[in-house]
């Protein structure tokens, strides 16, 4: 599974993400560098856990939750949608203290937004591109309609409408999925394929453009979406609070404890509704910020407060090009699995993908410890490539 890396990118770097090629000979001076390297984690995690060398063998944290519950896989995405909201308070904050217009603002988030959704649809009918069966929905077009919708709400209020909007999402979503009936199951059932995000989206998208490893419910699906927004705007709030005039100490206790008060109402909301990446419960967002908020203060204290900057060069390398860095990787890991090559029988035939893994890891390694090892040898030629563009100061940007 975005990620984007995935998000914008200011001119200062304070927080942005970077989408289509355009060289950028120096970045901007201003630069919050540990969200850049907090984003870097992320999509180095989301590379890693995306390509193990083989499915039937994966380490359990390596995994996503089957349904309720959480592994650390399931932290990712949330974290990456969390800091768009970080990113965006200074992206809009800084255009709007240059003087750009709403209407500017409006077209510039609406622009990002079209163009990440597209990047999303590129992605999902590689190679082929069977209109009718292709997904319509998303990694990167969740991204992309939660931060168009958490930029309006921003763009149209203020700090308590913000949190009002927050609140209203949460409860609002909570609300939606216990109350009302689903036809054929009832109200309350938060079963696969018997709860009303799932039903909602079998009667717009429709079967054929739903998920593939089901066709009965999407992941990324569209009532879900109210969540994804809501951890966008607790990524905002947190934005806010980080990009205040307090003082560092301040800022990092106060993450902290934001933190724990996400981690607390997670727990106490995971049983009425229970904390689930697949439709993006109200606990499941409360609790992932949570998480967020710990790993950004983390982050923020060590990188920006105290200077230890060296151990976050990888991470800066992945989070200066996050986008481009899930782009690239989840195009190049498709072609890996539908390119041909003669297997050791005669007349067999593996992907080039299963060659590699066998080859290079599966001949001396168990096959859980192959598959890590294929992951992570993958997080590495990213590192490298996307190096090359961090050393030569381009960042890929929209």
């Amino acid at each position: 599974m975005v990620t984007s890396k995935l998000l914008n990118a200011p001119r200062s770097r304070a927080a942005a993400e970077p989408l289509l090629p355009v060289p950028v000979a120096t970045p901007p001076a201003q630069r919050l560098l540990s969200l850049d390297a907090f984003r870097g984690i992320t999509i180095a995690g989301m590379l890693l856990v995306n390509n193990a060398g083989n499915w039937g063998h994966v380490y359990w944290p390596l995994e996503h939750a089957e349904w309720n519950g959480w592994t650390p896989t399931d932290l990712i995405f949330p974290f990456f949608l969390f800091i768009v909201g970080v990113a965006m308070t200074f992206s809009l904050g800084t255009l709007r203290e240059r003087g750009a217009s709403r209407r500017q603002l409006i077209r510039k988030v609406g622009s990002r937004a079209a163009i990440i959704f597209a990047l999303g649809l590129v992605l999902n009918g590689f190679p082929s591109y069977d209109l009718m069966h292709l997904r319509v929905l998303g990694v990167l077009q969740r991204i992309a309609v939660s931060y168009l919708l958490a930029a309006g709400v921003v763009l149209a209020t203020g700090l308590r409408g913000q949190v009002t909007a927050l609140l209203g999402l949460l409860l609002g979503y909570w609300a939606l999925m216990i109350l009302v009936p689903v036809p054929g199951a009832g109200a309350g059932v938060l079963e696969p394929a018997k709860n009303l995000s799932n039903w909602i989206d079998l009667r717009i998208i429709g079967v054929n453009h739903t998920w593939r490893q089901t066709r009965t419910w999407d992941p990324e699906g569209i009532l879900s979406t109210m969540g994804a927004i809501a951890t966008v705007l607790c990524g905002v709030l947190a934005g806010h609070w980080i990009r205040s005039r307090r003082p560092a100490l301040e800022k990092t206790v106060g993450l902290f404890l934001a933190g724990n008060l996400g981690l607390v109402l997670g727990v106490i909301w995971n049983a009425p509704f229970p904390i689930n990446k697949s439709i993006w419960t109200s606990a499941y967002v409360t609790f992932t910020a949570g998480m967020a908020c710990h790993g950004l203060a983390m982050t923020y204290w060590v990188v920006d407060v105290k200077g230890y900057r060296r151990w976050a060069t990888p991470f800066l390398v992945f989070g200066t090009n996050s986008i481009a860095a899930y782009w690239l990787s989840s195009l190049v890991a498709i072609a890996l699995t539908r390119i041909q090559v003669a297997g050791p029988a005669a007349g067999e035939a593996w992907t080039l993908k299963t060659y590699l893994e066998r080859t290079l890891y599966e001949s001396w390694l168990s096959p859980i410890n192959a598959s890590l090892a294929y992951a992570v040898t993958y997080v590495c030629v990213w590192l490298a490539l996307l190096s090359v563009l961090y050393r030569k100061r381009i960042f890929i940007k929209v």
